[in-house]
């Protein structure tokens, strides 16, 4: 049987960041992860500069074979409303393909990986673990993403579902000389809300990649939201390719309308696993890489001592950075109709659309790396 201090349940941004911490600091950490890597991951794939510089990225070795689109700009509005050009006189962000990014971060920790192998059975054997029959562990850090085994145990996806939010997306290689006919600019990725603000769709060029896609709070009618979505695309001649009809689904946990439970003895959950995507924006990249190097943190710190007390630190920084989540959305008391017309108005604004869409909901400007 293979024993070790720390088993994380999946190799995603999460846990590949606190797999790293553990392991500079000589803690006995094993990953296991149901999928082999590189895999596909539903996501618009961008990534800000202070994701990157908590990550210790190295940015010219990444460039290495892989794309690594610099971003300048966005376009924003509402799905056939007026759009709204916000340019910017550097990097804010890089188009990054997930299936790259995701594998080069977990590869680069050098953890020992159990990949391909999914969780199928998690038992309490005194103070430690035992999963699968085959492993012992001290701590379970959850990292698997919306649907974790790890949270399931903890009772995290009960009776939460106005919270979550379901997405498709395709992302592929058109023709090139199609590719450039259309308006879409690599530098300028492109947001536009759904008209009942239920959600957003994207349209964002990484070197010769496109990635489409289409979220929502509401997962009625998903499928025909993202073909009216793609219709207006190529109406608007921003798209002039053929885009692919099968996307790939995927689903994630907002911080916004309960506590999620974080930690009890001998467990902790980090990422989407514990439902900590930005409520405006939906983005889960950054509050995963921040949530795995707190809890690696707060790992190292316990020096073995892995019960609820203990670990409960964890929650304390991570509410600290995040904030606690609101229990109601704001604007649930006033009319659907004006809520739209008054968002049209805004979202017409430069100010509107720079100041607070993007810098404070998309990039989170304010906020330095951790």
């Amino acid at each position: 049987m293979r024993r070790c201090d720390v088993l994380i349940v999946g190799g995603g941004p999460a846990g590949s960041s606190c797999a790293g911490k553990l392991l500079d600091a000589g803690v006995d950490v094993l990953l296991i992860d149901k999928k082999p890597f590189p895999r596909d991951k539903t996501c618009a794939g961008w990534v800000t500069p202070p994701v990157l510089k908590s990550l210790g990225f190295d940015a010219d070795d990444y460039r290495n074979g892989r794309v690594f689109q610099p971003i300048t700009g966005f376009r924003t509005g509402i799905i056939s409303g007026e759009e709204v050009v916000s340019r910017y006189d550097e990097v804010v962000s890089y188009g990054i393909r997930r299936f790259e990014f995701d594998h080069y971060l977990l590869a680069r920790t050098r953890v020992e990986c159990l990949l391909g192998e999914p969780v199928k059975a998690i038992e309490k054997n005194g103070t430690g673990w035992i999963v699968n029959g085959s492993i012992r562990a001290s701590l379970i850090v959850g990292a698997g993403g919306h649907f974790c085994p790890v949270a399931r145990m903890m009772g995290n996806r009960k009776n939460r579902v106005e919270s979550v939010v379901t997405a498709q997306e395709i992302e592929f290689e058109p023709p090139l000389d199609l590719l450039d006919t259309g308006s879409v600019e690599a530098e300028t990725p492109e947001f536009f809300f759904c008209d009942d603000l239920k959600g957003y769709g994207w349209c964002v060029r990484k070197d010769n990649f496109l990635n489409i896609g289409l979220g929502r709070v509401d997962a009625d009618a998903l499928s025909s939201h993202v073909a009216a979505f793609c219709g207006f695309l190529k109406e608007q001649g921003k798209v002039r390719c053929e885009i692919p009809a099968r996307f790939h689904g995927h689903a994630y946990e907002l911080y916004e309308q309960s506590e999620p439970k974080l930690v009890d003895d001998g467990v902790l959950l980090v990422g989407d696993s514990a439902g900590l995507a930005y409520p405006q924006s939906g983005e889960g990249i950054r509050p995963a890489v921040e949530s795995g190097l707190i809890a690696g943190d707060v790992i190292c710190s316990a020096k073995g001592d892995y019960s609820r007390a203990r670990l409960e630190e964890y929650r304390l920084q991570l509410t600290h950075r995040l904030g606690r989540p609101r229990k109601h959305r704001a604007g649930n008391w006033l009319p659907a109709g004006w809520l739209r017309f008054a968002a049209t108005r805004l979202l017409a604004t430069r100010w509107f659309s720079k100041r607070v869409v993007l810098n404070r909901w998309f990039l989170h400007a304010d906020e330095a790396a951790l």
